[in-house]
Parts: C-alpha cells; sequence; structure tokens
C-alpha cells in the first residue's frame, strides 16, 4: 500500500468519523426541541411515589424552586428540589400538625401560604423560612371557606357565599391585613356585598354592601400614587 493510497484511507475515515458525530449532535438536538419527555414515578425519588393530596411549588432567594407534597392527609410534606428537572432531588419530608387534609390556597409573601382545611376547620399559614422543615400555624378568628382574592402584600379579601338555605345571594366578605405574613389578622366582616369595584391607582377597595359603603385602603399605594402625580406634574 502505497502513501497516497494510506492518506485516502485516513481522510475516508475522518469523514466517517464527522458524519457519525454530525448525525448525533443532529439526533439529541432533535430529541431536545421536538420531544416531551414523560417522567414516571419510578424514575424519582422514593417520596414521589407516595400519594398525595395537594401540591405547592415555590421559589426561594436563592435560584432554587422547591416542591411540598401534602402526603398522609395532611400530616407530612415531602420536600423536593425541582430546580433542575433533569435532576429532582429529595430534600426530605417534614410532619406538621395539620387536623387534616389541606389545600394551598394563596401566597402570603415570600415566605408563607395560606391553607386551607378541607374538613371544615379553618385556614392555617405555613411558614417557609426554613424550606427543609416548614411549619403550620393557626389563624384565629379565620375560618370563611370560600374564594380569596390578594390585595397587594398589604391584605387578603376572603369571600363566603351565604348558606345555600339563606335567601341571600350576595357574598360576605372577611377583610385580612397582611402586615405580618405569618400572622394574618383578620380585621373586618362585610356581610352581604352587592358589589365590589377596586381603583388600581390608589389601591382603594369599594364595597357595597346591605348596610352601606365600605372603603378599604392601602396607603402606601396611596403615596406611591401621590408621589407619581407629584411627579408628572412637577418634571424635572
Amino acid at each position: 500500500m502505497n502513501k497516497n493510497q494510506i492518506t485516502r484511507i485516513a481522510q475516508l475515515s475522518l469523514t466517517a468519523v464527522a458524519a457519525l458525530t454530525l448525525a448525533g449532535n443532529a439526533e439529541a438536538r432533535n430529541h431536545a426541541s421536538s420531544k416531551i419527555i414523560l417522567v414516571r414515578p419510578a424514575d424519582l425519588p422514593e417520596l414521589a411515589r407516595v400519594p398525595g393530596q395537594a401540591m405547592l411549588l415555590h421559589a426561594t432567594g436563592d435560584g432554587r424552586t422547591h416542591l411540598y407534597i401534602e402526603q398522609n392527609d395532611g400530616a407530612r410534606l415531602a420536600v423536593f428540589d425541582v430546580t433542575d428537572p433533569a435532576h429532582v432531588k429529595e430534600e426530605g419530608s417534614t410532619y406538621v400538625n395539620a387536623p387534616g387534609a389541606f389545600d394551598f390556597v394563596s401566597s402570603l409573601g415570600d415566605y408563607a401560604e395560606l391553607v386551607r382545611f378541607r374538613n371544615g376547620q379553618g385556614e392555617a399559614v405555613l411558614n417557609l423560612h426554613k424550606v427543609k422543615v416548614p411549619t403550620l400555624n393557626t389563624i384565629p378568628g379565620l375560618d370563611v371557606q370560600g374564594s380569596t382574592e390578594r390585595l397587594g402584600d398589604d391584605g387578603l379579601i376572603v369571600a363566603d357565599q351565604p348558606n345555600a338555605q339563606s335567601d341571600a345571594n350576595d357574598p360576605n366578605y372577611q377583610v385580612v391585613d397582611l402586615s405580618n405574613p405569618l400572622h394574618p389578622n383578620p380585621v373586618a366582616d362585610v356581610k352581604q356585598v352587592l358589589e365590589k369595584i377596586t381603583n388600581d391607582e390608589t389601591g382603594t377597595t369599594f364595597l357595597l354592601a346591605a348596610d352601606g359603603l365600605y372603603l378599604i385602603r392601602r396607603p402606601a399605594v396611596e403615596e406611591e400614587y401621590e408621589i407619581h402625580e407629584y411627579q408628572m406634574e412637577h418634571p424635572g
């Protein structure tokens, strides 16, 4: 075999290797871009194979995302680090003092979540400051079973439809102060609300109830609005 033949064989070999590499890269790209990947419980950490009642996805300030799964009828929370979906990590589990199964209702800030018990035993706050060891705190006085609406970071409205046996069709509202998200403070009950309107500029919510007009004010938003209006009137 002469030198030219050897060189030719080497060139053909390199060409074949390059072609195979390109094909492999193309297949990998196609796999990543055009396919949905279903990950089954058997391919996840052991705690992911335990039946659960509800889930909460919570992002922390350090860029991580945790998934909490309520298990054992509210007695236990399983904790997973799901920041990288390709590598879900089991962070452990913790037992919480819950009277029964509950649902995650609303965020109360960066480190708290409002939960509602399914057996009609009211609400509680899930404290997430320790992401791997969350705790549950009940809220005295907050026991309205209904939909919730956030008032920014300042408060919460809980709407409860009256009893089905009642002739009234207008909801009752409970207004909750969230100055301390870990200890929400129910400040007022407004019965039979006919209509609700919110002024987004000032943050004011108007409730037209059976006994007259109620206002829910948010001084921090009012102050921001006044500053904005002043800057618009006095540019530069």
